[in-house]
């Protein structure tokens, strides 16, 4: 693990995870994950040169974020949404917040998951090896 330290920016940059990469050891890697920083404004205008963008999504931040966000959601493949095991004592309504999502990124890929529980978090792991599996295939019929 090696944590990039943004100074003053509210967010990575692509040059910020070259210079970070260069301090891991990449053989045999097979999964890289950038987690960036906390806000959901600025990440979303910044390519980092990632195959795939997730967005993680808390019911306990409420329905309302693809909409208060939508550059950020717009521009993600994948929208997780975690801690579904906390939806009742939040008074999250899934359906709200799913049409939400769908408003804003239709074509995004919904997981609905909780560490607490397991749910949903077989489902994002095989979509994650069915990923790397289809960029390994691409990469092999490149010249």
């Amino acid at each position: 693990m090696v944590q990039i330290t943004t100074g003053t920016v509210c967010h990575l940059e692509a040059e910020m995870v070259a210079r970070a990469l260069k301090r891991l050891d990449l053989t045999g890697l097979e999964l890289l994950i950038i987690e960036n920083v906390g806000n959901l404004v600025c990440p979303a205008s910044y390519d980092l040169g990632e195959d795939l963008r997730v967005v993680l999504l808390s019911v306990t931040e409420g329905e309302d974020k693809p909409l208060k966000y939508p550059p950020m959601f717009q521009s993600a493949d994948v929208v997780v949404i975690s801690k579904v095991d906390l939806a009742q004592a939040c008074g999250y309504d899934r359906d709200t917040a799913l049409a939400n999502i769908r408003r804003v990124t239709p074509k995004a890929r919904v997981f609905e998951t909780s560490a607490r529980t397991g749910q949903g978090l077989e489902e994002w792991r095989d979509y994650l090896v069915q990923q790397q599996r289809e960029r390994k295939a691409s990469d092999s019929l490149s010249p």
